[in-house]
């Protein structure tokens, strides 16, 4: 058997992983939301009809208030939770709307200029293809954050006849001669992710140094034909 085919071989098993992981973290969120944020939310409805009933004595009161203090933290960690193990938002409201506010909440997390350019209409691609883009997006922010010293990043969506790319540029500090020359940046073990599930859908991902300053990872994914 041939390294080519290998290597094939062992694409193909990593993105059907790849797929196989996004259906398991996408019915946990789902687990979470239905099951345990309802039970949560019924909480908090019953320690408030019990606080209604509470004596008005200020060291009851004031218990109450830490109950209900630390039941709405474990809701917003429980929702954060969901969130980052599956974006609802792309399944029901689109890419435009999941990149919209990741960038969005991006910028004001880190305190940066934060620009999503995106088409006019929710492109029409497979939600394979809309899962890659926005794991890009996720990892190309993680990045900015971590490595960049950026003060502006822009994610840009191309929505083509053929194909589909997108673009996360900032201004920091750029890469290394190393990386720039497409060597080293595949240590980076969440864009080495990115990259094969970009390639196992027929498309490419690149990491390069932007025309002015800092660097530039573009995502580009074939469509499918109509039938």
């Amino acid at each position: 058997m041939s390294a080519n085919t290998d290597a094939a071989e062992l694409r193909e098993l990593l993105g059907y992983v790849n797929n196989c992981w996004d259906e398991e973290r996408r019915a946990l969120s789902r687990q979470m939301h239905d099951s345990l944020g309802s039970s949560l939310t019924a909480l908090t409805m019953h320690l408030g009809l019990l606080t209604s009933k509470l004596p008005q004595e200020p060291a009851l009161l004031d218990r109450a208030a830490q109950m209900k203090n630390l039941l709405h933290n474990i809701i917003e960690t429980n929702r954060g939770m969901q969130h980052k193990l599956w974006n609802d938002k792309l399944e029901f409201l689109g890419l435009r709307v999941a990149l919209g506010e990741l960038v969005a909440q991006f910028g004001a997390e880190h305190l940066m200029k934060a620009h999503c350019s995106l088409p006019d209409d929710e492109p029409a691609c497979p939600r394979a293809h809309r899962v890659v883009l926005l794991r890009a997006a996720e990892e190309g922010l993680r990045n900015v954050a971590t490595h960049a010293r950026a003060s502006k990043v822009d994610v840009i969506v191309d929505d083509m006849d053929d194909c589909i790319a997108l673009v996360v540029k900032d201004d920091g500090i750029g890469l290394r001669p190393s990386t720039a020359a497409d060597g080293d940046w595949q240590e980076h073990h969440g864009l080495r992710m990115i990259r094969e599930r970009a390639i196992f859908l027929g498309g490419s991902l690149s990491l390069a140094a932007n025309s002015n300053q800092g660097a530039m990872l573009t995502v580009t994914l074939p469509k499918p034909p109509v039938c």
